[in-house]
């Protein structure tokens, strides 16, 4: 939706509202969909090759904040900041969140950082040395402790733990230790924080990783409690795997706890979410919307983005992402479910591929556009930052 488009947004609402009905529930809805930007996203980033700096970025945690900040100005839906620690790590945490709430948003997820230090080049829950087992231990009691500091309810884990060569290490005992260690971080959470596993096939260990899929994850959250549940990235798969039956299944257990959104062409590319397979995050959304809607489901879902922004300008990029996630769910909300499952139960196979294909291809960009108005916002985000001066600003501020 170009910002030239605008005057044609009733047009195109009116159609929309003359194929599937009151928009109004469809939009608040929208309003208050939630997308969690993570904070290392807009610093400096690059592949293993080469880091590729871009004019100003963010230097400290707090001007991590600001960019984040103006995000959600744009886009009026992502309200929190996911931290990482030590990347993130301040002298005050309650200044860092009271700076964060002065800039209209709050600190979100907090992720531990255990695969960088030196000491976990073997591991580092499932290592064999109990010293480096324990460091590992209490930089996860630390960054509890940095969630209650800034109000965080999730605790956001992801481990580079494995091996690279057969042999290497004994998959029996590195699991017990990993059950050790998760258990003792989960005994010291308070009673309203959630811990979110996450998953990785491989990388950086080529041989085996400790927690290698969703399988696994619900395993070690099962054993811990109701307040552990699994964390999907889009990235952490083979290729080909179903991921929104994976969706299905754990909505179905009470074990989704939220998403690492982003994208993927070949293995674990961290490219912008919905940029190279737009038709998987719908029928993703497509089992969220499902289960928002089923009565008998209870939900609590953390809608969180993951990417590594290597080449696009790092506020724009996330600004793409955020709408296209909206993108989905909009597409989503307009599934007629009533005949979906009327189809199911026929067996018309067409007809309930026509049911999701009729709601995908429905252009919902004049949909959001009217939301964002009705919030007080520009509807075209991209042009409103292109227009504001920010990035000119903060280049010579933060030089």
């Amino acid at each position: 939706m170009k910002r030239t488009d605008s005057l044609k947004i009733p047009a195109a609402l009116a159609a929309l509202e003359d194929s599937v009905g009151d928009l109004a529930p469809v939009k608040e809805r929208i309003k208050n969909h939630h997308i969690e930007t993570p904070s290392w996203a807009y610093a400096n980033s690059g592949t293993r090759f080469k880091v590729f700096p871009q004019p100003g970025v963010p230097r400290t945690a707090f001007e991590k904040l600001e960019d984040a900040a103006m995000v959600h100005r744009l886009t009026g839906v992502a309200p929190s900041v996911a931290v990482h620690i030590p990347w993130d790590k301040v002298d005050d945490y309650g200044k860092l969140n009271a700076y964060a709430r002065e800039l209209g948003v709050r600190i979100g997820a907090v992720n531990p950082n255990l695969f960088q230090d030196v000491d976990y080049k073997l591991g580092s829950l499932t290592h064999e040395s109990a010293a480096v087992r324990k460091k590992a231990v209490d930089h996860l009691l630390e960054c509890i402790e940095i969630g209650k500091a800034v109000g965080s309810k999730i605790q956001s884990l992801w481990f580079a733990d494995g091996t690279n060569y057969p042999g290497q290490g004994d998959f029996r005992r590195r699991k017990r230790y990993m059950e050790e260690g998760l258990k003792t971080a989960y005994d010291a959470m308070p009673a309203d924080m959630r811990m979110l596993l996450e998953y990785k096939l491989f990388e950086p260990g080529f041989y085996h990783t400790d927690i290698a899929d969703w399988g696994m994850s619900a395993h070690f959250c099962q054993k811990l409690g109701d307040r552990a549940q699994v964390l999907i990235d889009l990235g952490h798969h083979a290729l080909g795997v179903n991921i929104e039956h994976i969706v299905a299944f754990l909505i179905d257990e009470g074990r989704l706890g939220g998403f690492h959104f982003n994208n993927k062409k070949y293995a674990d590319d961290d490219v912008s979410v919905g940029s190279i397979n737009p038709y998987e995050l719908f029928l993703i959304y497509n089992e969220l919307v499902a289960a928002e809607d089923d009565p008998g489901t209870h939900t609590n879902v953390a809608y969180m983005i993951d990417q590594s922004h290597n080449l696009k300008p790092k506020i724009e990029e996330m600004i793409q992402s955020v709408v296209n996630c909206q993108l989905a769910y909009a597409r989503a909300l307009l599934v007629d479910r009533k005949a979906l499952a009327a189809a199911q139960k026929d067996g018309d196979i067409v007809e309930a591929e026509e049911i999701l294909q009729g709601a995908y291809q429905t252009d919902v960009r004049p949909l959001l556009a009217q939301v964002r108005v009705e919030m007080g916002l520009d509807p075209d985000p991209i042009a409103a930052f292109r227009a504001s001066g920010y990035l000119e600003k903060i280049s010579k501020i933060r030089a």
